[in-house]
């Protein structure tokens, strides 16, 4: 039997309920099954799979089956919006540097909670290993990932689009924005990644 890259041992599409409401104003539920979009990184031992993305906030909500994941991965959320994501991070995949993803920045708040195994954040001087139940808040600043644990380690990411303040600004590079992460995971030119 051929497996869908999805469905390879190891990571796990979740389940994805979504309500609504239909023509008389009562409350359904608009579809229910696996998230739309996954994308799996295997040399990195990593997959995405995209929840629900907002374009604004307030968000605006509809009476229709409307599902606005439909389409590529970017990693950071819509300016104004919002996106939530399962990442899946397998063991054994680190680089020379003991990292699992590129380091990288958004300009964003994320929240990271860790519902399965443990995953270790990497910033400029330090890095926290979390486990399953912890949470870590992400206030764009440059940071990677990797999984050194013996098993998969599985995070929720909320990701809430936000604007750097002028006193973090006079603090950062002149060119912080410049090297924002703004596409799909492995996506940026390599010289982006190489300055990063």
């Amino acid at each position: 039997m051929t497996l869908r890259p999805a469905q390879r041992p190891g990571f796990r599409v979740p389940r994805r309920i979504v309500t609504g409401h239909d023509a008389e104003g009562v409350s359904v539920v608009m579809s229910d099954g696996p998230v739309p979009v996954t994308r799996e990184l295997p040399d990195d031992g990593v997959a995405f799979h995209e929840v629900w993305v907002t374009s604004s906030t307030p968000a605006r909500i509809g009476v229709g089956p409307e599902d606005p994941t439909a389409g590529s991965i970017t990693v950071p959320p819509p300016t104004h919006g919002t996106r939530i994501r399962l990442n899946e991070f397998l063991p054994g995949h680190l680089d020379e540097r003991g990292l699992q993803s590129p380091v990288h920045r958004t300009e964003s708040i994320d929240y990271g909670i860790v519902i399965e195994g443990e995953i270790t954040l990497i910033l400029d001087d330090s890095e926290v290993t979390a486990h399953a139940g912890d949470i870590v808040v992400q206030r764009g600043t440059d940071h990677a990932w990797a999984n050194r644990g013996d098993g998969l380690a599985r995070v929720v990411f909320v990701l809430v689009g936000g604007e750097f303040d002028h006193d973090v600004l006079e603090v950062l590079p002149a060119d912080v924005r410049d090297r924002l992460v703004r596409h799909g995971p492995r996506d940026e030119p390599a010289a982006r990644e190489e300055a990063s």
